[in-house]
């Protein structure tokens, strides 16, 4: 028996792809390092190991569990799988080549159409291979991936066809734990990407545009028709690539996306979180090859336009949804700062502990925000308090930790407590000085607070106890018309309707609302009514109309829309706070540096006293 040629393998990037493969690798006996820039996911792979569901169930654990790419020169792998976005891929390379040997082989495990030459150009051919994937799965938690389909097999292929041996071991180790692989030539890898690639393109961008699931839009006959065309121009572009597929190839894509779950694709969810799409290596290949052959692509033209358009739009609105200047530094960014001084500063953590979810902030002493993150409250997501608290510690030299929110009486690693009426105040007054008012609207309650000339609390107003005009509220009330929230503020500036729910109460509002549907109202109406609804509860608390508006919390983070329903009704400039629902937690973080330095001139003056007393 020949001796194996891959006995060590790393995996860059834990989304599904890569906790997919790297669980199975393990599985078939193969030495894996696994690798993600998430200190939060690492930490929680570490103790308590990577688990899939649903289609395929496995809990494993791994031995090296890295947090950069730097800590796999000690692993010396025989080959990487890289398995990230491609907006990543140029920026990844550069690290790879920095620790891998002249022998390394990459394999990219990602969508779209020569992703594998942006790592050639980088390595070679030699040392590169590709992958296409057939399953698919979400993250339900960071460290858990719910697999939703495999459609065997996967493919997988040297680019230059110089390292079939290692492929096939490949393929070999992963159909041993049914994960069934093939290795293919090179050219017929060609074809299986540019099938994958059509299958993706025809359905991701008008997901993303439309805020639609695959199963909606498979559903609506105008749609299908429009998904057809898509396929038929990008099999044009492939034919003249002399690529052929089989007569009836466009009839088997559309019953295969028909047999697609409920769910975004991924490109679609990217968007709808104001992330970069991957829309220049789908659709836009497809554009790009059309025009080097003459073919017209005008639907994969326009969907790549118009998801390019709505990314910069997004971009473009969140820079100026306030003028303040909350700079959140990218969290990989600082974990491998080039000058190495992230353990020589201090750093101090708020945590706001609120109803629906608990909200961190970390800022170094100069008052920078370097990270910030949110997770369900009552761990809901499977990820606790306690592993984000532990990462952030082993990341950062936390000197004081400040909680308030809800649940701050209760938090054990808090050094101070705060009102979070303190801590709005204070997070907002860091960039908007003087007197204002502040609205937070939050999971169960609603919050006016006006500060004076010199920032502090001069008064403040609560709604009663009723959760009505909350979260919770708009959430409930909501799913009763199945509105989907991210489409809610869109929809009400559709309408022109005027009509409130005369209800606050949950329970008589979602029988209102059953009303309305009976009177016909379109659901554009019934989202505006139900906002004029929460716009209402707000005014019952006192805010003054002379003095600059901000909002924050996180019900305007997902409904911005009564922004403009204040702008109307004050007939001036309401602000929303860049991050809202992060304002609260930036705030504590804020009055936890403030408490490390007062302590530390008490400790200065009082050893000061002390050496001329004795003097």
């Amino acid at each position: 028996m020949s001796e194996k040629i891959i006995n060590k393998i790393g995996i860059i990037g834990m989304g599904p792809v890569g906790t997919i493969l790297a669980t199975h690798l393990h599985d078939a006996g193969l030495e894996v390092a696994i690798c993600d820039l998430d200190k939060i996911k690492v930490n929680l792979i570490r103790t308590e190991g990577i688990i899939l569901e649903g289609a395929i169930r496995k809990k494993t654990f791994f031995k090296n569990v890295f947090s950069s790419v730097s800590e796999f020169e000690s692993f010396n792998p025989d080959l990487l799988i890289v398995s990230v976005k491609t907006t990543h891929l140029p920026a990844l390379m550069k690290e790879i080549v920095k620790v891998s040997n002249t022998s390394t082989g990459v394999v990219c495990a990602m969508n779209g159409i020569d992703v594998e030459l942006m790592v050639a150009s980088v390595i070679g051919e030699s040392r590169t291979f590709r992958m296409v994937i057939n399953f698919a799965g979400n993250l339900n938690a960071p460290n858990v991936t719910k697999v939703t389909f495999f459609n065997p097999p996967n493919y997988i292929a040297s680019i230059d066809d110089s390292r079939k041996a290692e492929a096939e071991e490949i393929s070999n180790a992963l159909s041993s734990v049914a994960l069934e692989t093939k290795t293919i030539s090179s050219f017929e890898l060609l074809k299986c990407v540019w099938e994958k690639t059509i299958l993706n393109s025809s359905l991701s961008p008008l997901c993303a545009v439309g805020r639609m699931t695959i199963k909606e839009a498979m559903s609506n006959s105008d749609t299908v028709e429009l998904i057809e065309q898509i396929i038929e121009e990008a099999v044009m572009v492939a034919e003249a690539e002399k690529i052929k597929f089989e007569d009836d190839f466009i009839r088997k894509c559309i019953r295969y996306l028909q047999k697609a779950g409920n769910h975004f694709p991924s490109l679609a969810v990217d968007l709808l979180n104001n992330r970069p799409t991957e829309i220049d290596f789908m659709n836009g290949k497809i554009v790009e090859y059309g025009r080097k052959h003459y073919i017209r692509t005008s639907l994969n033209l326009t969907f790549t336009n118009m998801v390019k358009a709505m990314s910069s739009k997004t971009y473009s609105t969140t820079i100026k949804t306030a003028k303040a200047a909350f700079t959140q530094k990218d969290f990989a960014k600082n974990i491998n700062s080039e000058n190495g001084s992230k353990n020589l500063n201090k750093y101090f953590l708020g945590v706001d502990l609120g109803s629906a979810y608990t909200k961190f902030s970390v800022i170094d002493d100069n008052e920078n925000i370097v990270f910030q993150t949110a997770l369900k409250t009552l761990n809901r997501d499977r990820i606790s308090v306690r592993h984000v608290i532990e990462t952030l510690k082993a990341e950062y030299k936390i000197e004081t930790i400040c909680a308030t929110g809800y649940g701050r009486k209760h938090f054990a690693d808090a050094d101070i407590v705060k009102t979070e009426l303190n801590c709005a105040a204070l997070g907002v007054s860091k960039y908007y000085s003087g007197i204002k008012n502040i609205i937070d609207i939050g999971g169960e309650d609603i919050k006016v607070i006006k500060c004076n000339a010199d920032n502090n609390i001069e008064n403040f107003y609560l709604n009663d106890k009723c959760a009505a005009g909350t979260g919770s509220f708009i959430t409930e009330v909501a799913e009763k018309v199945d509105i989907n929230i991210p489409d809610m503020s869109d929809l009400a500036a559709k309408s022109s309707f005027k009509k409130e729910l005369n209800s606050f109460c949950t329970v008589f509002a979602k029988t209102e609302i059953m009303s309305w549907q009976f009177e016909g109202l379109s659901v554009e109406d019934i989202a505006k009514g139900i906002y004029i609804s929460i716009l209402n509860r707000v005014l019952k608390l006192r805010i003054d109309p002379l003095s600059p508006i901000y909002l924050i919390g996180g019900v305007i983070a997902y409904h911005p829309f009564l922004k403009n329903l204040l702008q109307e009704k004050f007939i001036k400039e309401v602000y929303i706070i860049e991050k809202p629902q992060h304002t609260v937690s930036f705030g504590a973080a804020l009055y936890a540096k403030e408490t490390f330095e007062k302590e530390n001139e008490n400790k200065i003056k009082s050893t000061t006293t002390e050496y001329e007393r004795i003097s």
